[in-house]
This record gives C-alpha cells, structure tokens and sequence, in this order.
C-alpha cells in the first residue's frame, strides 16, 4: 500500500490537510483560499471549518468582509501530529 492511501485510511483527506494547510501557511488565510489548495468546493471546506470551530481547533477573526482563519493551540497541536505522522507514513 502507498503511503498515502495509508494516511488516508487512518484520517480523512480533506480535514487533516486543511489543518495541516493552516500549520505551514506562510499569508493570511481564508476558506475560499484553503478550498484551492486542498482541491475541494468552497462550500465543503466551510461545513468542515464550522465543525472545527465548535471543537476548538480553529478561529474565524473577521476582518471587514473577509474572515480569516487562525489555528488555536489545540489545533496547532493536532495540525502538528498529523504532519509527523505523515513524515513517518
């Protein structure tokens, strides 16, 4: 089995990247931004950051019309493991 369809079968896709995604980005971001990088539809990527958001991994900072998201220290954690156990897959 490749070493990615191994990390899939323990996490989901999607969800894991967008956190990872948030971990290492360098700019501002947002969901329609984070939707292009993990090649998912916008309206996927908001259902999955709202439930995100009730657990506590991320934050929504609104700024004028944009709301920008921000890892919480739960979510940098949970964003970093995933990551190493990636490197070990």
């Amino acid at each position: 089995m490749q070493n990615k369809e191994i990390f899939n079968v323990f996490f989901r896709e999607k969800p894991a990247m967008m956190l990872v995604n948030l971990k290492n980005a360098k700019n501002e971001v947002y969901a329609s931004s984070l939707a292009k990088q993990i090649d998912c539809t916008y309206s996927h990527v908001v259902k999955i950051l709202q439930e995100m958001e009730k657990a506590g991994l991320i934050n929504f900072e609104k700024q004028g019309r944009l709301k920008i998201l921000t890892l919480t220290k739960t979510g940098a954690e949970i964003a970093d493991n995933i990551d190493r156990i990636r490197a070990l897959l």
